[in-house]
């Protein structure tokens, strides 16, 4: 080998190396800018389902119980992991399963949802609080606290009942998700095929009048598209999609918004929420998923057994370790934000995460509530400033919040 082509080796070596140790350089610097940054602002989740998976672990609000989420290995929330991601207030999802709808007892058990996240908050007074207004959330901001504010997803408690509304309202809940994954008395569902109302009911457009007068943030997530567009004509505050993605990347995904919703949900004022789950991220992952459990549910079903069985657990087990499951990613969820971005500006995307909601399917890099960071390290790295990251963490959900407020006093 001669000198020179020794000399151009080393050379082109020392240049890689030197580029590979800068990009780590990088790549240091903007983490430890996003933590400050995660730690310098609030962070806002418009949807935590945190009660829901409290309340089918036999949740006991008593001082023995060793679930109230201080410090454990279960979930994606704890108070600990919380303070390391920075997020600042999780809207605590009152969860009503569509089956109170048919069996009766919605009403008392949000109340029972809603008493357990009071008795969190009684039981930590250190550490939790609850808040129904952005200066409730600033104030346990500069406390050190995580404030606590519930959204009710699934209107069902409200009955047919439409002083109900106000109740919910005197009770904490700061959003009403109109349904869930079935038509209710209020409107249709993105997940039900019957359109028993071609979009919202008679009485759904008194229900959203009164969340109007009344200050409850109208919640667009989980409904039908023909709900949705009827909710902007006639609501006269700003509407939120507490935990909802871009359907462009989920293509015949109900659940998820179009670009024209996207845009005219900004145009009403509101804020779409990214949800993180893998399958509202994208639509490979989500057919990959959809696949392995009708696989899955197929083999349980030869042994005449469901999944919730016990003696369907090793079976499930055994499944998963042979099928490994795809995930999304931190960029995915970035991919998505941009996505709002182009359409409608910065000022109409936030987080709703849906941790404790979506099972083992959240993306890589945002597997629990700590990881908000790399969130705000992955816009960083796309060149997003501060005061539009600090929009995105918070800003926006409270220009909503304090609309909706100014609405309903208006109305009084």
């Amino acid at each position: 080998m001669s000198h020179k082509l020794l000399f151009t080796l080393c050379l082109i070596a020392v240049v890689l190396a030197s580029t590979t140790l800068s990009s780590q350089s990088t790549d240091a610097a903007l983490r430890a800018k996003a933590q400050m940054l995660a730690e310098r602002y609030i962070i806002t989740d418009g949807h935590v389902d945190l009660p829901y998976r409290l309340r089918i672990q036999n949740f006991r609000p008593t001082k023995e119980y060793l679930g109230i989420p201080i410090s454990t290995p279960d979930g994606d929330f704890d108070y600990e992991r919380a303070k390391k991601g920075g997020l600042d207030a999780p809207f605590m999802s009152i969860y009503i399963p569509a089956s109170y709808q048919t069996e009766g007892g919605a009403k008392e058990f949000a109340d029972s949802l809603i008493d357990m996240v009071s008795a969190i908050a009684v039981a930590h007074p250190d550490k939790f609080v609850l808040a129904n207004s952005p200066a409730d959330v600033k104030e346990a901001f500069a406390a050190g606290k995580i404030a606590l504010p519930m959204g009710m997803e699934n209107g069902a408690p409200i009955e047919d009942d439409l002083s109900n509304v106000a109740y919910f309202r005197q009770r904490g809940i700061d959003y009403v998700t109109l349904t869930h994954s079935k038509d209710n008395l209020i409107c249709d569902s993105s997940y039900d095929t019957t359109r028993t109302w071609n979009g919202l009911s008679p009485f759904g457009r008194e229900v959203v009048a009164e969340m109007n007068r009344v200050g409850i943030m109208v919640d667009i997530s989980h409904v039908s598209d023909s709900t949705f567009w009827q909710v902007m004509a006639i609501s006269k505050a700003p509407c939120i999609a507490s935990h909802s993605s871009a359907r462009k990347f989920t293509p015949g995904f109900e659940r998820n918004m179009n670009d024209d919703m996207i845009k005219a949900l900004a145009q009403n004022g509101g804020v779409i929420q990214i949800n993180f789950g893998s399958t509202f991220l994208d639509g490979e992952v989500a057919a990959q998923r959809d696949s392995l459990r009708a696989l899955l549910q197929n083999i349980l079903a030869e042994k005449e057994l469901s999944f919730r069985d016990e003696a369907a657990e090793p079976i499930i087990e055994k499944f998963q370790q042979e099928h490994p499951a795809l995930f999304a990613d931190v960029e995915t969820v970035a991919n998505h934000i941009d996505h709002v971005v182009a359409l409608s500006g910065v000022d109409h995307v936030a987080f709703g995460s849906d941790f404790d909601g979506v099972g083992d399917s959240l993306p890589t890099g945002l597997k629990d509530v700590s990881m908000y960071p790399n969130l705000i390290m992955e816009l960083l790295k796309r060149g997003y400033q501060e005061d539009e990251i600090a929009k995105i963490c918070y800003g926006n959900v409270f220009r909503v919040w304090r609309q909706v407020a100014l609405v309903a006093e208006s109305l009084n």
